[in-house]
């Protein structure tokens, strides 16, 4: 092969501007880091089951005639973004994710859906690329991130009519629901009720190896749980931060343990606080944990 043929084409084989070819998609261990509420980003991507939150468009790549849009768990038929009629742009966080930052792929999805057709579901979006902005490109990053949980599916359809057909489809999708109640002592902490058991279950704002050492510590410590009757089972791992699982007696509801939840936030502060080396107690600790953490995706 020639020079010539080994050359970048700066031409196709018509003679116009060859396309130029976007780079891959860089690796991201936190994609929402910088957003407002990082943690309930991460939770409403990872663990709630039906959830929503409202995001405003803002800077250069805003699209034209859509000016917020609504975060979910999960669309109908996952899929990635649905235009309702009335001009309510969805996305589903839990469509998936084709690249190594979800927060690219989730804006994606986002302009896939303000570009689509009032009424019309988003079935496929294309990959993302370097190209392509991040969630802290386009949306409104002033204003804080609310989530709100849902008992069901019913924000699929809301101010809709839905035909017997649609009912029965939409009471089918509420009924795989687990319960599941945000907590108020702590940001980011949900109760959750998955058959017999119930856990709490909170994202951890730090980045994942503080995070383990800090619990290491607690749980060298004997002070991991919520009290009596109730134990730290482990953690997840998710978009570079920690979840522990805490489990708790399954005839308890959400607001029984609010107090000790609180309590248990205080002791991770101190813990954080600390500057000490992991004694060795607390490396055993820290090595049980790893042990019992699950990466989710």
């Amino acid at each position: 092969m020639g020079k010539a043929s080994r050359r970048r084409r700066t031409t196709d084989d018509t003679g116009a501007p060859a396309k130029r070819r976007s780079a891959a998609v860089p690796y991201v261990s936190r994609p929402f880091e910088g957003l407002p509420n990082e943690t309930d980003w991460v939770a409403i991507r990872e663990i709630l089951p039906a959830a929503t939150a409202p995001v405003t468009f803002t800077g250069e790549h805003a699209p034209e005639g859509v000016t917020d849009a609504t975060i979910a768990t999960v669309l109908p038929m996952a899929w990635p973004a649905l235009h309702r009629a009335d001009g309510t742009v969805l996305i589903g966080t839990q469509a998936g994710s084709s690249t190594g930052d979800p927060s690219r792929d989730l804006a994606a999805q986002l302009l896939a859906g303000a570009a689509a057709e009032p009424g019309s579901a988003v079935q496929h979006v294309p990959a993302a690329t370097a190209d392509t902005p991040r969630l802290q490109d386009l949306i409104d990053t002033t204003a804080p991130f609310e989530v709100t949980v849902h008992e069901g599916f019913d924000f699929w359809v809301e101010g809709q009519e839905l035909d017997d057909e649609g009912r029965a489809s939409l009471d089918s999708a509420n009924e795989s629901v687990v319960p599941t109640v945000r907590m108020e002592a702590l940001p980011s902490a949900y109760w959750v009720r998955i058959g017999e058991r119930t856990y709490i279950r909170v994202v951890l704002p730090e980045d994942e190896d503080t995070a383990t050492d800090a619990l290491a510590r607690m749980h060298a410590a004997g002070e991991s749980s919520l009290g009596e009757g109730t134990r730290l089972l482990g953690a997840f791992r998710a978009c570079g931060l920690l979840v522990p699982v805490l489990e708790v007696p399954a005839d308890t509801e959400a607001a029984a343990h609010e107090d000790a939840l609180a309590q248990f936030g205080t002791r991770y502060t101190a813990a954080l606080a600390s500057t000490d080396q992991l004694t060795a107690e607390e490396r055993r600790a820290r090595n049980g944990l790893l042990s019992r953490q699950v990466t989710l995706r």
